[in-house]
């Protein structure tokens, strides 16, 4: 499981994953859209942790003539690092495409490399393309600011940690499409050969009336704190055990199993209930977040979502999804459908799978480069997200929710002030141990 999901937060070498550390015309043409050399694609990275450094890899690799101009980071040694990773010898010369080696491609010299809350200001400016890869939680702000100044984005999963950041950033994938703003968003099985076959053959196993989803396995990496820490750089350096940065891990990374079902029944639920709780990863160290949630998550049809996810070591391991028809079923996984009876309607070929993750930007910088209009990952990217956030605040509350009741008075969960000695809203008691969200007590309506 774990060789098959970890590419998000790896390099790529010759297809081995390695671990690592304006308003436009209608049809944008290169002359009024890039700058400098005719054909050149300038973009800016935003965010250079793991994701980061592994999804300017992947643009680098692409076709096109890409040149990476600006990187920035709240953290300089985060920086630093992803930019050493970017131009190390063993890695860079080896990954040329049509004889121009990655390390070519790189041209970002210190003074084009930001740091602060501020910089990623500087860096968008500076480009055509920006990569959105920070923690989530700053995903609404950056893309708002991205779609202002008119560039094309690929921005990371998920794309909000909250009700108001889903606005935020629905408000701006409006914009996006006003501009003909290609945006693709890293849900990557939208990109991934095998779903896309199934896709495509989905009505042969009749209307969709129920679905399950799976992100079950050990859980991922802690930091711990450290002396002299603020408690903002604390809680950014431990990220993904504060809802402001992160959503819980059912918005991180069991977005990908809910996205599928909402795409491949074409909606997105209006209501959840579930429940959900700490029983091993409950530590200091381990924030706010839950380590297991079940969402059963209903759809206008009457049809429902069984979603699970856990975070507990030692329990089984599952990354998954299936839908079920009137005719049929839909294994994700093997990527197979079968009839009601069980025979095989259709086998997708695995020696015919891609890697995903790349051909997100093979596709989104061959359409820039074309001067067309192709992707509007957006408002679907801000709606999975929705989902995501939904059944995290149902689990939090014990209480059914609605979509529409929770989008018409949304919350905030981010920081009023972004500064290294400003305080986030969540802080910890005299005893080192945050606030948990306790079904029945935390109310959302």
């Amino acid at each position: 499981m774990k060789k098959q999901h970890n590419g998000r937060r790896a390099f790529m070498k010759q297809g081995t994953v390695l671990a690592a550390a304006t308003l436009a015309s209608p049809l944008l043409s290169r002359a009024n859209f890039f700058s400098g050399a005719a054909d050149t694609i300038r973009v800016a990275l935003v965010g250079c942790g793991g994701r980061g450094t592994g999804a300017a890899f992947q643009a680098l690799m692409a076709r096109q003539n890409v040149q990476l101009v600006a990187m920035a980071d709240a953290f300089a040694d985060r920086l630093d690092n992803c930019y050493k990773a970017l131009t190390a010898d063993d890695l860079s010369d080896s990954m040329g495409v049509a004889g121009n080696p990655v390390k070519a491609r790189i041209a970002v010299p210190a003074e084009r490399r930001f740091t602060g809350f501020d910089g990623y200001k500087k860096a968008i400016a500076l480009a055509d393309v920006v990569l959105l890869c920070t923690p989530p939680g700053f995903r609404p702000t950056h893309f708002a600011e991205a779609v202002a100044a008119g560039k094309h984005v690929f921005m990371e999963k998920p794309v909000a940690t909250d009700t108001a950041g889903v606005l935020t950033v629905l408000q701006a994938a409006e914009k996006a499409r006003q501009q003909k703003l290609n945006v693709v968003v890293g849900l990557q099985r939208h990109y991934q050969n095998s779903y896309r076959e199934l896709y495509k053959r989905k009505d042969s196993i009749g209307e969709i009336v129920s679905a399950q989803a799976w992100w079950n396995n050990d859980g991922v990496w802690v930091n711990a704190r450290k002396p002299g820490q603020t408690e903002m750089e604390y809680q950014m350096r431990n990220w993904y055990y504060f809802n402001w940065l992160c959503g819980d891990h059912i918005v991180e990374q069991h977005i990908h199993n809910i996205d599928v079902v909402n795409w491949f029944k074409g909606a997105y639920p209006v209501k959840a209930q579930g429940m959900g709780g700490r029983q091993v990863r409950k530590g200091k160290d381990h924030g706010e977040i839950y380590d297991h949630h079940y969402v059963e998550f209903h759809y206008a049809d009457g049809s429902i979502l069984n979603s699970q996810c856990r975070h507990i070591p030692g329990t089984m391991s599952k990354v998954d999804e299936l839908l079920v028809g009137t005719r049929g079923s839909i294994h994700c996984g093997a990527a197979r459908l079968l009839d009601s009876k069980g025979g095989v309607l259709y086998q997708f070929d695995k020696q015919q799978e891609n890697n995903p993750y790349q051909t997100e930007h093979d596709e989104l910088f061959e359409a820039i480069a074309k001067g067309e209009y192709k992707f509007a990952d957006a408002e679907n990217g801000a709606k999975a997200s929705m989902t995501a956030i939904m059944g995290r605040m149902a689990t939090y509350s014990g209480q059914m929710l609605q979509w529409d009741a929770l989008l018409a008075k949304p919350i905030s969960l981010q920081p009023t002030t972004l500064a290294w000695d400003a305080m986030p809203q969540v802080l910890p008691g005299a005893d080192g141990f945050y606030p948990v969200a306790t079904p029945g007590v935390t109310k959302y309506a």
